[in-house]
């Protein structure tokens, strides 16, 4: 004997469970007892055989009848699994929406954060300074001791023209001295050189 194929067996099985191919049975059962009935040699053996074929009509039509509806059942099963699927991925989508947003509020609470620890560094910064009004307090004295240092430094600056204007005289005086100097000097000399010359060659 052969080995037995997958399909022989699984054929088998169908048959026997009367699923399926257990329909191609009956019709093979309603063809031979169609045939037998027409055959048949007696009124009871054909009446007999009618009954059978009815019997077996009655039982395919509830296999199709059943094999219908597990088919109906299937389409809304998948109408219902497509209904399913796009409930899934619509909260997918919306999953991936909030998920987006919570990044957005997380970006902007790690902002607001580090805000907030630079507001806080700031502020102890500002309380080692003094407040405003010391401040300007300080800046009134500081404004007022610039005006007195401003009137010195004009004072100052007074004196020192002054005293280039006298330098600058004293300058021009000691010139004109030393010109006047210089001219008696020369005068002087001419005046021994006459002198010299006419002790030199006396009138007759």
């Amino acid at each position: 004997m052969g080995a037995v194929t997958d399909d022989e067996v699984i054929r088998k099985r169908l048959l026997i469970d009367g699923d399926g191919a257990g329909d191609d049975r009956r019709i093979n059962l309603l063809v031979k007892s169609f045939i037998k009935w027409c055959n048949s040699g007696s009124q009871e053996e054909g009446y007999s055989q009618y009954q059978r074929m009815l019997s077996t009509l009655s039982q395919c039509e509830f296999s199709m009848g059943k094999t219908l509806l597990v088919y109906d059942m299937n389409l809304r099963e998948m109408e219902n699994y497509e209904k399913i699927y796009k409930e899934i991925e619509c909260s997918i989508a919306g999953a991936h929406e909030k998920i987006a947003e919570c990044k957005k509020q997380i970006l902007q609470a790690k902002r607001i954060r580090k805000n907030r620890q630079e507001y806080d560094a700031l502020a102890k910064v500002i309380q080692h300074h003094p407040d405003r009004h010391e401040t300007l307090k300080e800046l009134e004295a500081l404004g007022k001791e610039l005006e007195h240092l401003s009137h010195i430094k004009e004072s100052v600056e007074d004196k020192l023209e002054l005293r280039r204007k006298q330098f600058h005289v004293l300058l021009s005086t000691i010139h004109e001295l030393q010109q006047t100097l210089e001219n008696d000097e020369k005068l002087s000399e001419v005046e021994e050189a006459q002198e010299a010359s006419m002790e030199a060659d006396p009138k007759p």
